[in-house]
């Protein structure tokens, strides 16, 4: 198929910035009940700048997207493969290029697999890994895979946070102190799972990225500056300062033993509650107020904390957004 057939590399874009985007979507062309151009109408309606095309272990679809974006989305060339212990994502793969799927935990052919994705400048990632259904629950060692998808979207319309969800996080959160330690930390994202209307976007990641490109965006995902939002009505803003230096979302901060005041700004959640997180486990917690727009600050030192994370939910607890 000709090259102009499928979607461009790069969008239009803002330049430097963060960008909104769902890198786990089902068309019509696996087990979705929608058509591309449905979907590319749903991205932008849901405040997306980018989605990824990610059917079950077929690369089908890979050339009916580009009639139906417009410069300013950009869509990216995926897979979900669906293999006997567990599913995952290839990401930022060639146009046409199917990963092998046909595989389980104990024949040893991941790490191949994996390697064919990064051969290209793919990412991997673990996806749902506690779905409740067979194939589903992830039975791969992590190491390898470039993110954890810690936060998948709707199943059934009325339970945007499954328990399947909460145990991917705490997983992860378990595995921070270990890994920060060793100088290589797994970032996470939240997609959707998209198979049918009024799903997209519900959750997303936002990445910080130079510019609306396949390889920008999964370089922003890989560093870990990228965040989880629940919708695009949620804004968030994580710094820490120590002196005159600061770091955002996914950067090191040098303290030099100074104190450190971390901040969290957030815009539509109402009635929400910030916890805050370090290798010590979640050690403040804030609630801010009914208007939905507030500032939640905490200080802590290198030597007391690691790394922070936030989680920010809703008042009956349902996730809203985290880092």
């Amino acid at each position: 198929m000709p090259v102009t057939n499928f979607p461009p590399l790069h969008a239009a874009g803002r330049g430097r910035g963060w960008y909104r985007g769902d890198c786990h979507v089902h068309s019509v062309y696996s087990d979705g009940e929608l058509t591309p151009e449905q979907l590319a109408a749903g991205a932008r309606a849901a405040g997306l700048d980018f989605i990824a095309t990610t059917e079950h272990n077929t690369a089908e679809a890979h050339g009916a997207w580009a009639p139906h974006i417009d410069r300013d989305l950009l869509v990216i060339l995926g897979e979900e493969v669906t293999t006997e212990t567990g599913h995952w994502l290839a990401l930022g793969i060639e146009p046409g290029q199917v990963v092998d799927w046909e595989y389980r935990a104990r024949d040893g052919l991941i790490d191949r697999h994996l390697a064919q994705v990064h051969g290209v400048g793919g990412l991997c990632v673990a996806a749902h890994p506690h779905a409740p259904y067979p194939t589903g629950d992830f039975r791969y060692p992590y190491q390898g895979f470039d993110a954890v998808e810690v936060w998948n979207g709707l199943w059934s319309s009325d339970r945007p946070w499954n328990a399947d969800n909460e145990a991917a996080l705490a997983e992860w959160g378990r595995s921070l102190p270990a890994d920060v330690h060793q100088g290589r930390w797994r970032p996470v994202m939240g997609n959707s799972d998209t198979h049918l209307a009024g799903q997209i976007g519900i959750p997303h990641t936002v990445v910080f990225a130079e510019e609306l490109s396949t390889r920008a965006i999964l370089a922003g995902i890989r560093a870990g500056r990228s965040w989880i939002a629940e919708s695009a009505t949620v804004e968030l803003s994580l710094t820490a300062t120590a002196g005159e230096r600061s770091a955002e979302v996914g950067e090191h901060l040098k303290t030099f033993g100074g104190q450190v005041a971390v901040r969290v700004r957030l815009r539509g959640v109402r009635s929400a509650t910030v916890s805050f997180h370090t290798d010590r486990g979640e050690v403040h917690r804030a609630s801010l107020p009914d208007g939905g727009t507030g500032l939640a600050e905490w200080f802590t030192t290198a030597r007391e904390s690691a790394f922070v994370r936030i989680e920010i939910r809703h008042p009956h607890g349902h996730m809203a957004a985290l880092t």
